[in-house]
């Protein structure tokens, strides 16, 4: 039988495994950028998610255990937009054994709901170009390709 999984809004308490996971996006978005760093790479400040009233971070349980996660946040739009403020996605993670279920799907629908109610009118993630996977599913989620960013390599590390 399989274990019913849960969305729950995320806790300090689960800072350790959200660290985790942190260092399991890192390794796996490697391949789509040489820059991401071998040792001491992050990409977020977890206390600061966690405890803003301008974020919505949730996990996602089977039994006692996290197996997924994800954040929506609401930011301030660039001045050109005619919107003051969108939600961005961010952090979407879910545990290998896990996938294929449906867990992003619903962490996906909870983080718009939330980034609904806030009054965003516009809701922004990204992903890299060679993960046709995770492209697809968010195509899926409704999202549509908006702007491509570029980069040059100037020097070798």
């Amino acid at each position: 039988m399989m274990a019913r999984i849960d969305l729950r809004k995320a806790v300090l308490s689960d800072e350790p495994i959200l660290l985790d996971f942190e260092q399991k996006v890192l390794e796996a978005e490697r391949p789509y950028d040489s820059s991401i760093k071998l040792v001491g790479a992050f990409y977020y400040d977890l206390k600061s998610l966690l405890t803003s009233d301008k974020s919505h971070f949730i996990v996602a349980e089977a039994g006692d255990n996290v197996i997924g996660c994800g954040y929506a946040q609401i930011r301030e739009s660039k001045q050109s937009l005619i919107h003051d403020f969108h939600s961005y996605l961010g952090f979407m993670y879910v545990a290998p054994s896990y996938r294929g279920r449906g867990v992003n799907k619903r962490i996906v629908e909870e983080l718009i709901e939330w980034s609904k109610r806030q009054g965003a009118p516009d809701c922004y993630l990204d992903v890299y170009s060679g993960n046709e996977a995770a492209i697809r599913a968010y195509e899926k989620a409704g999202f549509s390709k908006s702007m491509t960013e570029m980069k040059l390599k100037l020097t070798q590390i």
